[in-house]
């Protein structure tokens, strides 16, 4: 069944540029190694990519819910704001942030006394995050250096993130960022993409623990006293 369902999605796989997110086209473009790829390691690849669509989905939410985020750059719209964050190669470090990625940017992103872009904060704290898990790396042979512990604990600070993102408030009470909708009709896409990257990197950490036969340390944390997990 994985063999088949790598097989479906590969076909929309393409390379990606170091520095930038993983991308889709409607096309696939094969190379001589692709021979050499295992069905684990397109199907790393692919993972790889559907987080990104998540990911970049939820930029955009969160600058339709909470505009005056990207108004705070000189980007001249939402998509322009989007695309800044995932199609220039960057390495994922913005001025803005001081260059911080990872769980430094998330830390940036929630507090109170930032003036800058929050979205892009977070956005970029859980991309470049994600990506330090994947090595940095956006093409993937014998999975020799991936490291599932790496895929655990980014799942769980995905939780965690998403959680700090539905309570972390200013002083006044008011949430630093606006993202799923209570009221007459329920607005939870935020929590349906966010649940599609933790379920991604979880499906990722049993793959690789199987495949490097390396145990993954589980751990068990309160979310409202919950820390980000490490990562190289």
């Amino acid at each position: 069944m994985l063999a088949i369902n790598v097989l479906v999605l590969s076909g929309l796989a393409a390379c990606s540029v170091p520095g930038t997110a993983p991308r889709l086209t409607s096309t696939p473009r094969f190379s001589p190694q692709q021979w050499l790829k295992t069905d684990s390691d397109h199907f790393v690849e692919v993972s790889q990519r559907r987080i990104f669509i998540s990911l970049r989905s939820l930029a955009e939410k969160l600058y339709r819910r909470n505009p005056r985020q990207w108004r705070k750059t000189d980007a001249g719209s939402v998509e322009e704001a989007v695309s800044r964050i995932f199609d220039v190669e960057h390495g994922w470090r913005f001025e803005g942030l001081g260059r911080r990625r990872g769980i430094d940017a998330l830390h940036v992103a929630f507090d109170p006394s930032f003036t800058g872009d929050r979205v892009q904060a977070f956005i970029v704290g859980l991309a470049s995050m994600v990506q330090t898990a994947f090595g940095d790396k956006v093409g993937f042979y014998m999975l020799n250096d991936l490291d599932a512990q790496h895929f655990y604990n980014a799942a769980r600070n995905v939780e965690i993130a998403a959680w700090k993102l539905a309570t972390a408030r200013h002083q006044d009470g008011r949430l630093l960022l606006l993202s799923n909708e209570m009221g007459t009709i329920n607005n939870l896409s935020f929590e349906r993409e966010f649940g599609r990257v933790i379920g991604i990197l979880e499906v990722l950490t049993e793959v690789i623990e199987h495949k490097t036969e390396r145990t993954v340390v589980r751990v068990v944390q309160n979310m409202a006293t919950a820390v980000f997990l490490p990562l190289p």
